[in-house]
C-alpha cells in the first residue's frame, strides 16, 4: 500500500481500516459477479465463459469504517499463449500484494484439476497472508452436501477460513463484508468516497463492448478479440460518441463478427450502446470497425500496443 497517495480526511475514526484484496479463483466462478454485487454497481464484465477477465480491475468500496480496495483478477489457469501468460502474471502479482486473498470456489461442484492448481499458486505465493475460501453458488447446493463439499475444499488450502455464499443473490455477504472489515489492517482512506474504479470510461466501453462480443458469439470468436476504443467524446450534454475498434485474428473470424448483412455487428453495438447510455446517462452513437491483427495473443509487441502491459526484455 506503501505505492498509493493518501486522500487527506480529517473526519476518519480512529480504528478506520483499509487494504487490498486480491479475488481468485478458476474461470467463471463469479469473480466479478461477486465485486459487482458488493460495490452495488457493475465495473466488471461478466459472462459465463473462461478467461472473461484479462486484466486486473479495482473495485473500490468505502464506508464509514473502512476503504477496501478489491482486484478482480484473470482467472488461474495454464497458458497457451502470451496473453495467459500475461493474464497469470498479473493474477499472480495480486496473490503477492494483497493484505487477504479472497479464494472463490463454485461449491456447487467437487474440486476440478484446475482448483488443485490455484491451490499449489496460493500456497507457494501467499507467505503469511490470511486466506479466506468463498465457497460461493451455495443456492445451488443440497444441503446434505454442505459439510463434505467444504472439507473437499478446505483440505486444499491450509488454515483458510470459509464462508457460504452466493454472488448472483447476495446470500452470505454481508458476514463476508464483517469479517473482512475485522481482519483489514488499520489504514486510511487512499481514493474519494465516490470513487468505485480506478479506469476511466474509455477503458469501460472496451470491456462493454468486449462483454457482448463474448455474449453473443461462440467458439474461438471471444478469446481471440480484443477492443481498442480510439475516439471517446462528449458531443455535448447528452451525447457521447465512442468509435472503437475489434480486433481478431483471423479473416474468417472477422466475418463471423460482422455476420451476415452487418446484423451480428449491429446487434453488439446497440447492445454495447444500451447499457453504456445508463451508465452514462445520456445518449450513446457506438460505431465499430473490425480489423484482422494475425496472431496478436502471441506476439509481445503487439500485446503491448493493445494495452496488455508485458516486461520489456532487456539484454
Amino acid at each position: 500500500m506503501s505505492n498509493l497517495d493518501t486522500v487527506f480526511e480529517d473526519s476518519l475514526p480512529e480504528d478506520h481500516r483499509s487494504g487490498v484484496i486480491a479475488v481468485v479463483g478458476r474461470p467463471s466462478v463469479g469473480k466479478s459477479t461477486l465485486i459487482n454485487r458488493i460495490l452495488g454497481q457493475k465495473i466488471a464484465i461478466v459472462s459465463p465463459k473462461p478467461q472473461t477477465t484479462r486484466r486486473q480491475q479495482l473495485g473500490i468500496y468505502t464506508d464509514s469504517r473502512c476503504q477496501i480496495l478489491f482486484t478482480d483478477t484473470p482467472g488461474l489457469h495454464r497458458p497457451q499463449h502470451k496473453l495467459g501468460e500475461f493474464m497469470v502474471k498479473v493474477a499472480e502479482d495480486a496473490l503477492r500484494d494483497a493484505d487477504i486473498i479472497l479464494w472463490l470456489v463454485d461449491v456447487s461442484v467437487e474440486p476440478t484439476a484446475e482448483e488443485r492448481h490455484i491451490a499449489e499458486t496460493v500456497n507457494r505465493l501467499r507467505g503469511q497472508t490470511p486466506v479466506i475460501l468463498v465457497l460461493n453458488k451455495c443456492d445451488l447446493l443440497k444441503p446434505e452436501l454442505h459439510e463434505a463439499r467444504r472439507t473437499s475444499y478446505q483440505t486444499l488450502v491450509e488454515g483458510a477460513e470459509e464462508l457460504l455464499t452466493s454472488a448472483l443473490d447476495g446470500s452470505g455477504l454481508d458476514a463476508l463484508m464483517m469479517r473482512l472489515v475485522e481482519m483489514l489492517p488499520p489504514g486510511p482512506r487512499y481514493y474519494p468516497v465516490d470513487q468505485v474504479s480506478e479506469v476511466n470510461m474509455r477503458f469501460i466501453a472496451a470491456e462493454t463492448i468486449r462483454e457482448k462480443i463474448i455474449l453473443n458469439t461462440e467458439q474461438e470468436i471471444p478469446y481471440s478479440v480484443a477492443v481498442e476504443v480510439s475516439e471517446y467524446k462528449e458531443r455535448s450534454d447528452d451525447m457521447t460518441y465512442i468509435s472503437a475498434t475489434i480486433y481478431v485474428e483471423r479473416d474468417s473470424q472477422k466475418g463471423i463478427l460482422i455476420g451476415k448483412g452487418g446484423d451480428m455487428i449491429k446487434r453488439i453495438g446497440s447492445q454495447a450502446r444500451a447499457e453504456l447510455g445508463e451508465m452514462l446517462g445520456t445518449q450513446v452513437y457506438v460505431e465499430l470497425h473490425v480489423k484482422v491483427l494475425k496472431n496478436w495473443r502471441m506476439d509481445e509487441d503487439l500485446l503491448r500496443r493493445l494495452g496488455y502491459r508485458l516486461p520489456i526484455k532487456t539484454d
